[in-house]
């Protein structure tokens, strides 16, 4: 029973609740700043440099997979004598793309993502810091401004009389 009170201490804490709230937050935000990038940002992007879409650039590598396997069959027919039969007989493959532009779209998107964050911290950062100026108490006089106030304040007294 202490293994369930403990998990539930732990749970219940306003920093592990925080960090939910944080991360449940922040996959919104996450999903925001995508559609600003592919929806708002890319395609004039893609428009100055000649409609490309960053996501859909690859490279076929098909051909090295084709030329290994070619050279496999060849050893192989070489020492055990098959023909060109077994060769054609081989199934179609899919071909592999290395998909170098979808690296590039994700590396756009962190940019954003961390320059949007940046700026939220930092107006946060502004707002607490004009909150604890507004919060921090009055500096405490000193002894000779106290002298002061007293000597003026015994004056006004002293011209109403």
């Amino acid at each position: 029973m202490s293994f369930l009170k403990e998990f539930k201490a732990f749970a219940l804490k306003g920093n592990v609740m925080d960090m939910a709230v944080g991360v449940i937050i922040g996959g919104a935000f996450g999903k925001i700043v995508s559609s600003l990038v592919n929806d708002i940002l890319m395609p004039p992007i893609g428009a100055l440099i000649g409609n490309t879409d960053f996501s859909q650039l690859r490279i076929n590598i098909s051909k090295i997979r084709d030329a290994t396997a070619h050279a496999a069959h060849t050893v192989a027919d070489t020492f055990s004598g098959g023909g060109e039969a077994a060769a054609a007989a081989a199934p179609a493959v899919e071909p592999i793309y290395w998909n170098y532009g979808a690296f590039i779209q994700q590396c756009v998107d962190f940019t954003i993502l961390a320059f949007c964050v940046f700026l939220m911290v930092k107006l946060m950062n502004k707002l607490m810091r004009k909150k604890e100026e507004a919060q921090a108490p009055a500096p405490a006089m000193s002894k000779e401004e106290l002298l002061l106030t007293e000597i003026r304040d015994l004056l006004k007294e002293q011209q109403k009389k």
